[in-house]
This record gives structure tokens, C-alpha cells and sequence, in this order.
């Protein structure tokens, strides 16, 4: 069932990274993906290290959703929280995927705590004109919908949750 899947991110006004990534779920609701090793450097949150090189990551990609959910680990296979990334529906086309960054991102510990991330670099897209009003509001809507489904105990959504690197490397397996 594994299937090998390129994922194309564009980030307005940066460019574009394409990601190699196992499908190793394939629902109507929700596609789950492996990246097995993550080619960029250390990710830091906080003073606290988040994500190491060539650690696996977890990806859950909800269609026509305005984010995706990522399980971010250490080399070791530690699990350090999840990582939302708020875009634009990603749009599917065979083994070929596209994804586009609103550049506003949300961070949870394990234990829930949350931390918005690169809120100066979502304002400067705004003054740039890479987010426009009608783009703008969609991102607010999502950002106060995501608070409060944290205010319930309800974010991130129970699959990103339940599926952890131990049962994806299953999937992938199968």
C-alpha cells in the first residue's frame, strides 16, 4: 500500500521544496505520511530541540483542510510534539502534491502547552502582499477555530494523536 509521494511546498516569496514522503495511510478523511528522514538542519522551539537532522517525521494531510499536522521526533525516535502548519488545501495529483504556506504555524509539547510560531513573518507577508484580505481572514477564521478546540482538549485532532512513528513504520511495513 506504501506508496512513494512527492510533496511540492511553495512558500510565497521563498520558493519551493520538494519532499520525498511514504503514504502509508490512505483515507477519505486523512492521508498520513512518512519522512523518513528530515534533510534540514535542527528545529529549536523555545531553547528546546524539536526535531533533529535526518530524524523521521509524521505527516497528517486533511483534504480541503487550511492546515496539515506534522508528529516532529529526535534522531532517537523520541517524540517531541506536533507541529501545525496553516496553508492552502493541499491539492492532489497523483503521486505529485501541492502545498502552500500562510506561514503562521502552531506548536504543542506533549503535554499540550501551545506556542504560535512566525507570527512576524505572517505580518510581513500581509505588508508585502503575499497574503491578501480575503487570505488574511481565512487564516484568522482557522487560527481562532484551532484556539478553541485547544481550549477543549480537542487540538490536534485525535488521529495525530493515536498514529505514532511506531505504528506508521508498521503501515509502511505492510
Amino acid at each position: 500500500m506504501t506508496q512513494l509521494i512527492q510533496f511540492e511546498y511553495h512558500r510565497p516569496g521563498i520558493g519551493t521544496t520538494i519532499y520525498n514522503e511514504l503514504l502509508v495511510l490512505d483515507r477519505p478523511d486523512v492521508k498520513v505520511l512518512l519522512q523518513e528522514d528530515y534533510s534540514g538542519p535542527e528545529v529549536t522551539i523555545k531553547e528546546t530541540k524539536v526535531l533533529d537532522a535526518n530524524a523521521p517525521m509524521i505527516w497528517f494531510v486533511f483534504p480541503d483542510a487550511w492546515y496539515d499536522i506534522g508528529r516532529f521526533h529526535l534522531l532517537d525516535g523520541t517524540f517531541t510534539g506536533w507541529y501545525t502548519n496553516l496553508c492552502k488545501p493541499v491539492q492532489f495529483d497523483g503521486n505529485r502534491w501541492t502545498g502552500n504556506d500562510l506561514f503562521l504555524d502552531l506548536w504543542q509539547n506533549p503535554d499540550g502547552n501551545p506556542t504560535w510560531l512566525d507570527e512576524d513573518e505572517y505580518d510581513e507577508a500581509i505588508r508585502n502582499g503575499l497574503i491578501d484580505s480575503q487570505l488574511k481572514k481565512q487564516v484568522q477564521n482557522q487560527r481562532a477555530l484551532i484556539e478553541l478546540q485547544m481550549s477543549q482538549q480537542t487540538w490536534p485532532p485525535p488521529i495525530a494523536k493515536d498514529i505514532d512513528l511506531s505504528q506508521v513504520e508498521a503501515l509502511r511495513n505492510c
